[in-house]
């Protein structure tokens, strides 16, 4: 999952790795109090009178340790989220420029709403993985195995009895993954089909108002949102129980050796010191065990979501050689060109020649391919056969942004930015001077 991620990353690696060192210390230092606190039961257990100097020293020692667990996790998390929130605009970039040199039917095909929801919800979901996940999960879950291994050479049967619980809480956690697994993708399809229907209900709500259609159109957007609400609380209703089993499991790491060990003791099978020593080091090991299994949760819904935006980024783009515009004159010319949207053939087989300085007019009835001979033209799509040339150039040999030095496309259907008008003639060309964008305003 993270080398996914990692490309995008660059040199905020780094930060990631100094993030996980630095989270990794901190919990350390978490862990220590407990030994201190064993270094004070001990010597009492076996009747030895201990100092005053000796018990302050060892409560300065755990204030050092807890102050310094908090200061070096704030200092991970700032690191982390350094990178994480870099490698977010990384991604964010690469798709942006990847769905520019997709046809445009790609882009259609996908909505607005999920679109919107891919540049937002999804890619800032992989912030949980770079700001959290690595560093912290590297850190609670390695200090958790150590100190367990080390259970061990304290007695080996506590040991056993301290890592009793996991297996069970393990199980209740697989069983939540995988009753989760099974709706994740009809959840996330529901989630996009909503958004893309608020987007169209806001975006067409002039329409809808002027044509009296405000009932069939407010029907389907509620329809969408109730069917992602019930998709939503069916998820969690099958996880909620696995959910509530691991969380309880998990952390109560004494569930077995807190009263099977006392038996142990009594019976002369392990001794009382040994018997303190495990227990203050299963406690230190509930709360980051549980930390470093709370991402578990989250990753198979941050894999999806990973794989759902790589399959996006692998979409087959427009057909550029990447080659400047080399043509001769401006000459236009279809040679038996034909276009499908997915299976409908809508261009059949069209030869068209347009001499540069000729003014031409498509005329037909809605639906007969004019608007999609002009798109085909600057390029929104590749034609299925046939080809296009400009000045004897054909489009697919042709870099993309030379074709738009060369071609004007004014669309049926207007987009204004949110700016002034100004502004927004000022994007066609941002050097242009006040004078230009005055004239082109008022000609």
């Amino acid at each position: 999952m993270f080398q996914k991620v990692r490309p995008y990353m660059g040199d905020y690696i780094g930060y990631t790795r100094r993030a996980a060192v630095s989270v990794t210390a901190a919990v350390i230092l978490s862990v220590i109090p407990y030994f201190l606190l064993y270094q004070i039961i001990a010597p009492l257990i076996e009747g030895e009178q201990l100092s005053a100097g000796y018990v302050i020293l060892r409560v300065l020692l755990t204030t050092i340790c807890l102050s310094g667990n908090a200061i070096l996790y704030v200092h991970g998390l700032e690191l982390s989220h350094i990178s994480a929130y870099n490698t977010l605009k990384n991604l964010r970039i690469a798709l942006q420029e990847k769905l520019e040199k997709q046809p445009l039917g790609t882009i259609r095909e996908l909505g607005n709403g999920r679109i919107q929801e891919v540049f937002t919800d999804d890619i800032e979901t992989i912030e949980i993985l770079l700001a959290h996940g690595i560093p912290e999960g590297i850190g609670n879950l390695i200090i958790p195995v150590i100190v367990i291994l080390s259970m061990f050479f304290a007695d080996w049967k506590l040991a056993l009895l301290s890592i009793a619980s996991l297996p069970i809480g393990l199980l209740t956690m697989g069983m939540m993954f995988k009753a989760g697994m099974s709706r994740m993708e009809a959840y996330y399809a529901a989630g996009a089909k909503m958004n893309n229907t608020i987007i169209e209900y806001v975006n067409g709500m002039e329409v809808v108002k002027a044509f009296n259609r405000d009932g069939e159109s407010y029907e389907r957007f509620e329809r969408d949102i109730n069917d992602y609400r019930d998709m939503t609380l069916d998820w969690y209703k099958v996880c909620w129980p696995w959910m509530a089993l691991y969380s309880s499991i998990i952390p109560c790491v004494v569930l077995f050796t807190l009263p099977v060990g006392g038996w142990f003791v009594l019976m002369g099978w392990s001794s009382l010191a040994d018997y303190v020593l495990v227990l203050c080091m299963t406690f230190s090991i509930g709360v980051p065990l549980l930390k470093a299994l709370s991402f578990a949760g989250k990753f198979p819904q941050l894999g999806y979501k990973i794989d759902e935006l790589e399959r996006l980024l692998d979409n087959p783009s427009i057909k550029d050689s990447g080659r400047p515009f080399e043509g001769v004159g401006h000459d236009i010319r279809f040679e038996n060109v034909r276009f499908s949207y997915k299976e409908d053939e809508v261009i059949h087989g069209i030869t068209l020649d347009i001499k540069e300085g000729q003014m031409v007019a498509l005329v037909g009835e809605s639906g007969s391919g004019k608007s999609t001979l002009a798109k085909l033209l600057v390029h929104f799509y590749d034609v299925d056969s046939g080809r296009i040339t400009l000045g004897g150039q054909d489009l697919t040999d042709l870099r993309t942004e030379d074709l738009n030095d060369q071609i004007s496309f004014v669309s049926q259907e207007q987009f204004l930015f949110n700016t002034s008008l100004y502004g927004n003639i000022l994007i066609g060309k941002p050097t242009a001077s006040r004078e230009e964008v005055l004239h082109a305003a008022c000609p």
